[in-house]
């Protein structure tokens, strides 16, 4: 159980209503950098938009769509009321990153889309981390662990989280937990920690608040 104090600290720089400020179709349309960034990585239809809603508080500020690979660009959100200015940055910014694993987008949009990301993650000083969403339902799977070599290549800090865990039973969680941490125990670049989450029953949002807090300090 959390005390009252870790709690606040978890909210505290999701007090505010987030905003998107811009979609990043190439890497020279990349905001300059400023604010750490935390990126949010996964399979089509892993659920990362449900959970960016959730773990802002908002309902629609990331589009979520049932059709896999609607995310084509890195969408930048940041808390609102900042100006942008030196003296007077949001204090993180948060990037949905397009879906990977998705069979029906014409392959040279694929190869576009890898592309970009792979530049980001390459090149981008100010990225903190990058959270790696595995649905609970089906575990890690093969190209999971090819996005996970890449991170690994890249020297980019990385975190998986586990989504929908509403959707199965609690030993089953507890199980699968252990089971990733086994798979990511020599990976030199993963936190060695997974976080459960459930974006529809708010479990395991507060954690992985706190992390992205410990993250960005």
């Amino acid at each position: 159980m959390k005390d009252r104090g870790s709690q606040t600290i978890a909210a505290a720089p999701f007090g505010r209503p987030f905003v998107f400020i811009r979609g990043v179709p190439a890497m020279k349309f990349l905001p300059p950098e400023g604010p750490p960034e935390i990126a949010f990585a996964g399979r089509s239809n892993v659920g990362k938009s449900s959970l960016i809603n959730a773990l802002v508080g908002m309902k629609a500020l990331a589009r979520t769509s049932n059709t896999p690979g609607r995310t084509q660009e890195l969408n930048y959100f940041v808390p609102d009321g900042f100006s942008g200015a030196a003296n007077d940055l949001p204090p993180l910014a948060l990037v949905d990153m397009p879906g990977y694993g998705f069979a029906k987008a014409p392959k040279d949009e694929v190869d576009r889309w890898t592309k970009l990301v792979f530049d980001y993650l390459r090149g981008r000083v100010t990225l903190k981390r990058v959270y790696l969403l595995i649905d609970a339902r089906h575990g890690v799977k093969t190209i999971d662990g090819e996005v996970m070599d890449l991170l690994d290549r890249a020297a980019v800090s990385y975190q998986l989280v586990l989504t929908k865990i509403d959707k199965i039973k609690p030993p089953a969680v507890e199980r699968l937990v252990s089971e990733t941490l086994e798979k990511i125990r020599k990976r030199p670049a993963a936190y060695p920690e997974v976080i459960a989450t459930s974006s529809e029953k708010g479990q395991g949002i507060d954690d992985l608040r706190a992390a992205i807090l410990t993250a960005t300090a």
